[in-house]
C-alpha cells in the first residue's frame, strides 16, 4: 500500500464495525490461567504498535492468554529473554546478538521491514561527511537495529567507522539520542525527520536524508525462548493470533482512533503522516525470512564477528504464521477489518 493511501486511510472518519466483524465470535480457548511476559525495547520499532494495540483492545485475553505482561526495557540496553521474560517484541538484530551469546531463541513472526530512513544530523560546525572523522555518534545498542541503520547511512556517505575512527556510542532510545545530540554529548546521529526539523532550527546540519527506497536496515518481530515454546506452544500460538489481529486492525483502515491511540502509547506518534510511514513498514504476511537475517548478520559481524557462527536458519520457526495463513484465518482477519 502506498504511503499516501495509508495517510488517507488514517485520516478517514471513524467508521462502524461491519456486521461481519461483529459476527466474529470471541474464540474460547481450552486452557486456564496461562500467561506470559513480553519484553520490548521502549520507544523503538514500528512493530511495537501491534503490542500496544493488542493490549489496548484485550486481544490476548480474547484468545485465552489471560495474563500477558509487557515490560519495556529503557536506555541503552537490549531486551533479553529470560525464564521470567520468555517472549520479546524485539529487533531481529538483537535476537541475533543474543543467539551469539548462547541463547536458544526462535523467531516466530517478523512483523516489520524497516527501511533505511531518517536524517543523519550533525552538531553545528560539522558541515560535510569528512568532518565526521574522529567524531562520536549515537545509537541505542551497539550491534542492534539503529546501529545497523547508522552503519548503512555512513556507507552512503562513503565513510567507514573503523577506518574513519567514528565512535558509535550506546545512548538509548530515539528521544535520549535526540537529547544527547542537542546537549553536545555526541556529535551526530540518525534521527527522525521531525527531530531533524527541530535541530535544523537550532543550527544543526543535515548530512544525509535521501536514500534508495529498497535498502532494508532491520526487521522486528516476536521472538521466544525455545524452552518456553516447547513447553507452552498453545500460549505462543495464541499470542501470535492476537498480534495478527492487531496487524489486521492496523492495516485495515477502519480503526483510525484506536490505531492512533496505540501509536501514541507505543511510540509517542500523534500525527497521521508519521503513523503512515510506520504502517508502511508492517508486513501483511509476517513470515520470518532467511535472507534479511543473513544481511543483518553480515553487518553485525563488523562489530562482533562471533555472530557469523550463528545459523540464521536455526532461529526461524514459522509454524504459527503458516498455520493461520494456510487455514484462511489471516485472510479472515483482514476481511473483518477491511
Amino acid at each position: 500500500m502506498r504511503r499516501r493511501e495509508l495517510i488517507a486511510l488514517l485520516g478517514a472518519s471513524m467508521l462502524p464495525w461491519t456486521l461481519a466483524a461483529k459476527a466474529q465470535p470471541r474464540r474460547k480457548i481450552a486452557m486456564a490461567d496461562k500467561g506470559a511476559t513480553i519484553a520490548y525495547a521502549d520507544g523503538t520499532g514500528s512493530f511495537l504498535v501491534l503490542l500496544a494495540l493488542a493490549e489496548q483492545e484485550a486481544l490476548f485475553q480474547k484468545y485465552g492468554v489471560d495474563d500477558v505482561r509487557s515490560v519495556g526495557i529503557k536506555g541503552a540496553t537490549a531486551p533479553r529473554l529470560t525464564a521470567d521474560m520468555p517472549l520479546g517484541m524485539i529487533g531481529e538484530p538483537a535476537a541475533l546478538l543474543q543467539a551469539t551469546e548462547g541463547a536458544d531463541l526462535r523467531l516466530v513472526a517478523s512483523f516489520s521491514d524497516i527501511k533505511l530512513s531518517g536524517h543523519l544530523v550533525a552538531r553545528p560546525g560539522i558541515n560535510t561527511p569528512t568532518d565526521l572523522r574522529g567524531k562520536r555518534m549515537g545509537a541505542r545498542v551497539i550491534g542492534a537495529g539503529l546501529w545497523i541503520s547508522t552503519i548503512l547511512a555512513l556507507e552512503r556517505l562513503g565513510l567507514d567507522p573503523r577506518r574513519d575512527q567514528i565512535n558509535i556510542l550506546p545512548v538509548g532510545n530515539p528521544v535520549q539520542i535526540f537529547r544527547a545530540l542537542e546537549q553536545g554529548e555526541i556529535d551526530a546521529a540518525l534521527v527522525s525527520a521531525g527531530q531533524s526539523r527541530e535541530l535544523q532550527a537550532k543550527g544543526f546540519a543535515v548530512l544525509l536524508k535521501d536514500y534508495p527506497p529498497d535498502i532494508s536496515s532491520f526487521g522486528g518481530g516476536l521472538v521466544v525462548s525455545n524452552g518456553f515454546l516447547s513447553s507452552n506452544p498453545d500460549v505462543v500460538e495464541n499470542v501470535v493470533h492476537a498480534l495478527l489481529e492487531a496487524l489486521a486492525m492496523c492495516l485495515g483502515g477502519r480503526n483510525k482512533a484506536k490505531v492512533m491511540q496505540a501509536f501514541n502509547k507505543a511510540l509517542s506518534i500523534t500525527d497521521a503522516e508519521t503513523a503512515a510511514s510506520s504502517l508502511a513498514e508492517l508486513r501483511r504476511k509476517p513470515y520470518p525470512s532467511l535472507a534479511p537475517l543473513a544481511k543483518m548478520q553480515a553487518v553485525i559481524s563488523i562489530h562482533d564477528p562471533r555472530v557469523l557462527k550463528v545459523s540464521p536458519a536455526d532461529l526461524i520457526d514459522d509454524q504459527f504464521v503458516r498455520k493461520f495463513d494456510e487455514n484462511g484465518e489471516l485472510d479472515a482477519l483482514y476481511a473483518a477489518y477491511a
